[in-house]
């Protein structure tokens, strides 16, 4: 196994740790190893993924310092480990079966101009696809692809969006760049973290106890995320201890498959805020809440009170972090998205075209023909993951400030800034674009990196948490449970 030493290696790693407010130095206490070439593409998903793993362990062990009042534990990140958990989705095995990650309606069309990218996999967006397209409920892929064939990608996209689904034309990164979305994205930082509403005293964190270290331990996490990015930086926190308590309305689907890979180490609880009794058990939770990580569009939460000024207001101390698709300036601020319509929007898929990498993706493809000129894919939905390791790292380290400073933070992210970063920053700073498989010789078992264990879904082979540092969990403390069957009550003794 190659062995690497000290921030130096990876630029990537810099930038994050320098957006994050941390101190430069302790990226020398990173060390790097694991085989090479993995996540192959065209840009520098590795690097991402890596840089993104690398700084949330760091947060993870600086906050472990604090409380301790030790020495900084040793940050080791496993590149094996990384690209392993950065298709967790796609390791994960219910029972010995491989969970469905993406709908027929979830794919790549051929339009009069060009593709566009749709995204159903939840029912309703399915339902608002099909009506912006004015086909039949039982409508499928051959009745879709023939409506989409005669239409501009540019119409589809609207016309989809006014519908409340989601399609997004494919756009090279010139014309991403000459878009006002994509001019918004681009004058926005890779994330913000900075101070929220009125003062509040320094955060107090008692020393930990017991092995394995568990930095986040007796702190309160409010979960109101969905799908990969926000599961995914909440699974991370659950793993170093904190109390994650998952936030679904009644009425909006949520799939049991993908709750049984981010849903380790959390619960999951179902709370109609729209009505009285699930806004008194709301206020209840968030009465001894650490922590609010929100993952859905800019202001959609707004009319509950879930803004993070309000939060912050009836809770002096609170750390808010926020994570959309599309950021929140530009004309698309208020607009859903997903980890696939970001890559097909910013150019990423047009750019891995090229490399002929990602059209092939047998979950994508559904095992057919790779058609001509259809644009790519990142090898992991790499947006959604890097962010969610960001966005783990940005609640650590708004911790970490707390307890010296005091006050209440606000942290925000979006996957089109983290693409941003992907194809600007790290692909001009770093020199590891594989286009190809790894070398020869190259030993990757992605085995090493999986587990097993029961739940009350089945049993489950899933990927080991990549955040490593000298002490740290191995894996998480329990595994996910059923969807919504919770109550919505903090763990006793925390």
């Amino acid at each position: 196994m190659q062995q690497r030493h000290g921030g130096g290696h990876n630029s990537g790693t810099e930038q994050a740790w320098s957006a994050l407010g941390g101190d430069p130095a302790l990226t020398e206490r990173i060390s790097y190893g694991g085989p090479s070439g993995l996540l192959p593409a065209r840009l520098p998903a590795m690097a991402l993924a890596r840089a993104t793993v690398a700084v949330c362990a760091l947060a993870a062990a600086e906050l472990a310092a604090r409380r301790d009042g030790g020495p900084l534990p040793a940050v080791h990140v496993d590149d094996g480990a990384v690209a392993t958990a950065f298709v967790s989705e796609r390791q994960l095995r219910i029972d010995g079966r491989a969970p469905v990650n993406f709908a027929p309606l979830s794919r790549f069309w051929r339009t009069t101009d060009g593709w566009v990218r749709t995204h159903a996999n939840y029912p309703h967006h399915r339902a608002r696809l099909l009506r912006a397209l004015d086909l039949p409920e039982d409508a499928g892929v051959p009745e879709a692809e023939t409506a989409l064939a005669g239409r501009r990608a540019a119409e589809v996209e609207e016309t989809v969006y006014a519908a409340g689904g989601l399609a997004v034309a494919a756009r090279t990164p010139d014309a991403w760049a000459a878009h006002p979305q994509g001019a918004a994205v681009a004058a926005a930082p890779l994330l913000t973290l900075g101070p929220l509403g009125a003062a509040a005293p320094p955060r107090v964190l008692p020393p930990l106890a017991g092995d394995p270290v568990r930095p986040a331990a007796g702190l309160r996490v409010l979960d109101l995320t969905r799908v990969i990015a926000g599961p995914v930086a909440t699974r991370t926190l659950a793993l170093l201890g904190a109390d994650v308590l998952r936030i679904d309305a009644p009425q909006l689907p949520e799939s049991q498959e993908a709750h049984s890979d981010t849903g380790f180490g959390k619960r999951s609880a179902l709370l109609d805020l729209g009505s009285p009794g699930g806004r008194a058990d709301f206020e209840e939770l968030l009465a001894r809440a650490d922590v609010v990580v929100t993952g859905y569009r800019p202001g959609a939460l707004d009319r509950f009170g879930l803004t993070p000024e309000a939060l912050a207001a009836r809770r002096p101390g609170l750390v808010v972090a926020r994570l959309s698709a599309w950021g929140d300036d530009g004309p698309w601020g208020g607009r859903r998205g997903f980890d696939s319509l970001v890559q097909v929007a910013t150019g990423i898929a047009a750019v891995e075209a090229r490399a002929g990498s990602a059209s092939e993706d047998s979950e994508e493809s559904r095992g057919g023909a790779k058609r001509s000129g259809m644009p790519g894919a990142l090898p992991a939905q790499a947006l959604d993951h890097g962010t969610g390791y960001l966005l783990a790292a940005a609640v650590l380290r708004a911790l970490i400030e707390q307890s010296r400073t005091g006050g209440a933070t606000l942290a925000t992210l979006s996957l089109a800034r983290t693409a941003r970063w992907l194809t600007h920053d790290l692909a001009g700073r770093e020199g590891e674009r594989t286009a190809g498989p790894p070398p020869p010789g190259a030993a990757y078992d992605p085995a090493a990196h999986l587990r097993e264990a029961d739940s009350p879904a089945g049993r489950l082979r899933y990927a080991l948490p990549p955040v490593s540092f000298t002490g740290a969990p191995a894996t998480w403390a329990t595994p996910p449970g059923l969807c919504g069957t919770d109550a919505p009550v903090w763990r006793e003794g925390t």
